[in-house]
């Protein structure tokens, strides 16, 4: 019997351009219904939007399959035990669980830190129906990417089944990028061959993750080695995105700001297909779903000319068509 496996949209990416705007709650599901190629929503709404996605989406029959948000050790416990009690609300079966790198004392959250806050998301899932996923993120703990296996393994120690999101676009976007691997000083690591950034070379991190077992959910946005910084958004200090989107199909003239090559995004789909064949192969893999989450934030495609909307689209039909062809196999 073919395994099943999900794919569906994060909502901050059912929009077209920036200058579109974001529609409301409703137009939202109609146009994921409307696309045909999605199997549900991906968010964790606000308080007071919880009632409108609830009667969206038994209106246009799509489930709110996940959600998640950010959350700082010692701080947020409150809030990740609401929004799991929201998450089953809706229906929810997986929570995106992203742990600040640092505490509010400043200083950097230890891997003892997370697995406590992890084992604590676990025990309210349990309650909820709802299981806890680790992000590899940006601006998280996980973004000194060698920390992510001993916490596994700690966690593993406690007894506890360690779940990932595997967002890669995280990882594929800092190969061949100087600047972005002195953040956490991983560029020794790389060029020594001790940590592995590109998928067509062995022993590279992604595949080791995913070797794991550990992928229970997964974010499909794409990114390029030494992606383009996002030069349509600038921060206050007029410093443009880091970049950590890259269009997965051709933007019209002009509507993206940097050259765009349809083979720089091969390591990014290469990751996509090894996830694949582990969830087609192994009988005990987590994976459920792939949300994809083309978004506008600064980071990503804020200020962006080309429609995140199509992008998704274009993205999820071709991860059906690789997931069909590794699931006849």
């Amino acid at each position: 019997m073919a395994k099943k496996l999900l794919f569906g949209i994060q909502t901050n990416g059912i929009r077209h351009t920036e200058a579109d705007g974001m529609p409301d709650i409703d137009s939202r599901f109609a146009m994921v219904r409307e696309a045909g190629v999605f199997d549900y929503v991906d968010k964790t709404p606000d308080p007071h939007e919880i009632e409108a996605f609830r009667a969206a989406s038994e209106k246009y029959g799509l489930p709110v399959q996940g959600g998640g948000w950010f959350y700082r050790v010692g701080q947020d416990e409150d809030l990740l035990a609401r929004n799991l009690e929201t998450a089953g609300s809706l229906g929810s079966t997986v929570h995106n669980v992203q742990v600040l790198a640092r505490r509010p004392d400043g200083e950097l959250a230890s891997n003892l830190d997370v697995v406590d806050f992890y084992e604590r998301a676990l025990e309210l899932g349990d309650r909820h129906g709802v299981t806890p996923c680790i992000e590899v993120h940006v601006n998280m703990w996980s973004e000194d990417f060698r920390r992510v296996t001993p916490v596994g393994r700690l966690a593993e120690a406690r007894g506890l089944p360690f779940r990932m999101t595997l967002d890669h676009s995280h990882v594929i976007f800092k190969m061949d990028n100087p600047r972005e691997q002195e953040v956490f000083d991983i560029s020794g690591d790389v060029a020594a061959g001790r940590l592995v950034l590109d998928p067509f070379t062995d022993g590279d991190i992604c595949s080791e993750w995913i070797a794991n077992n550990w992928i229970g959910h997964c974010h499909a946005r794409s990114a390029v080695p030494n992606n383009p910084l996002n030069l349509d958004a600038r921060d206050k200090d007029g410093n443009p995105g880091r970049g950590i989107q890259y269009p997965f199909v051709e933007p019209a003239p002009g509507a993206y700001h940097s050259p765009w090559r349809e083979a720089a995004l091969e390591p990014w789909k290469e990751v996509v297909r090894g996830l694949l064949r582990h969830h087609a192969r192994e009988d005990e893999s987590p994976l459920g779903q792939i949300s994809t989450e083309f978004i506008p934030n600064l980071d990503y495609g804020e200020g962006c000319r080309y429609s995140l909307f199509e992008q998704a689209i274009a993205c999820v039909e071709w991860m059906r068509d690789e997931w069909n062809n590794t699931n006849r196999r």
